[in-house]
């Protein structure tokens, strides 16, 4: 991994199910549909925005739940029941004028792999599949929707050295 080109992040965008999530998908006795997050991977939010850093959500499905998470958090960008991610990233790109190689991107699975393999540093979860995980220059410690996406952005503010300015910030 080219440590310079982490620094160049600007944005970070990232899938939902498997890694924001467990990847299980619940329904009540309703069939209303359910998900758990970590609140964790929430927690580091505000920390990316006030480092100018860009958040966004590329989801190949669509879900009530995520749509009130995704927006409780204050993502900037959110496309959900998309089949051509690369679409999506290209959209992305466009509209905050930003180039792959400033973009970082944590996915888990076969839809996620063109995109992965496009930006200029890419994430996975701990349980994410072994062909996932040979493609990627980042692998969490922790599962989808147990903090993997906070082990991603945890690594990314560390390697830009922002982490020790949020670690004093939180401490005032």
């Amino acid at each position: 991994m080219n440590k310079e080109i982490i620094k160049n992040i600007k944005a970070i965008l990232v899938d939902v199910d498997g890694v924001l999530t467990d990847g299980g998908i619940y329904y009540d006795g309703n069939g209303n549909e359910l998900k758990k997050f970590n609140v964790k991977d929430g927690q580091i939010i505000k920390y990316l925005k006030n480092n100018l850093i860009i958040l966004g959500v590329i989801t190949g499905r669509t879900s009530i739940a995520v749509d009130k998470r995704v927006k409780e958090l204050g993502f900037d960008f959110y496309r959900k029941g998309i089949s051509d991610k690369v679409e999506s990233l290209n959209e992305f790109l466009n509209i905050y004028n930003l180039k792959t190689d400033e973009v970082a991107y944590m996915g888990d699975d076969i839809i996620d792999l063109a995109i992965l393999n496009l930006v200029g540093f890419s994430g996975t979860p701990a349980d994410s599949r072994k062909y996932i995980k040979e493609r990627v220059d980042f692998i969490a410690n922790s599962k989808g929707g147990d903090g993997a996406f906070r082990d991603f952005a945890d690594y990314i503010l560390e390697q830009n050295g922002l982490f020790e300015n949020i670690l004093e910030e939180s401490l005032k």
